[in-house]
């Protein structure tokens, strides 16, 4: 099996951080250009980057490298990213609000309180919800501050995975949020890319 189609990070799949020192910076290339395949922009500055077994597997490895808390750290990344693993019945993407001026950030932030649960996947004409995939933590504060990361997961039903992975497929994300009324049309490129998460059915 091979790495795009793993689905569980294990300890064994973690590397020495002495050995991923001398391979990091061209693992770190590697993995922006596989980013860039799976990644979407909607309005902007709504940016979706789904996750894979790749991806996560580059994120652990920055975590271990960077913190340097060695064995003891291990278990927790394992924990925190394996759940952003898509298990071939769901696509789960990292969605950043990216607003580089803080006090725009902010004041943007304000007016898309609970834009994370108006999050929509049109496969062909199958809708997909998006849901939190972090149910357990709320990311709109009390004041309606939504959080600039969420992390969402869009489970497929058979016949919205049998229509995403068929090629030319119109595929469309976006939003209904009053404030965010945004979508993109999913690129080609970025649709075949992901189809690869999901299972024959």
């Amino acid at each position: 099996m091979s790495r795009a189609q793993k689905r569980r990070l294990e300890r064994s799949d973690i590397m020495a951080m002495a050995e991923y020192g001398k391979v990091r910076k061209e693992r770190r290339a590697a993995i922006a250009l596989r980013k860039r395949q799976r990644r979407l922009e909607v309005g902007p500055f709504a940016i979706f980057l789904f996750e894979c077994y790749d991806t996560m597997w580059m994120q652990v490895h920055e975590m271990l490298f960077i913190e340097r808390g060695g064995d003891e750290q291990v278990p927790g990344e394992l924990d925190a990213y394996n759940p952003l693993i898509p298990q071939g019945r769901e696509l789960i993407a990292t969605l950043m609000f990216e607003i580089e001026d803080p006090v725009s950030r902010a004041n943007a932030l304000v007016r898309l309180g609970h834009a994370e649960d108006t999050i929509t996947l049109d496969v062909g004409g199958v809708l997909v919800k998006g849901e939190p995939a972090d149910h357990d933590t709320e990311r709109t504060t009390e004041d309606g501050k939504t959080s600039s990361v969420h992390f969402i997961v869009f489970r497929l039903s058979e016949e919205a995975i049998h229509r995403f992975k068929a090629p030319n497929t119109r595929v469309v994300l976006g939003f209904t949020h009053p404030n965010y009324g945004h979508m993109a049309v999913m690129p080609e490129a970025v649709r075949a890319e992901l189809a690869g998460d999901l299972d024959e059915v």
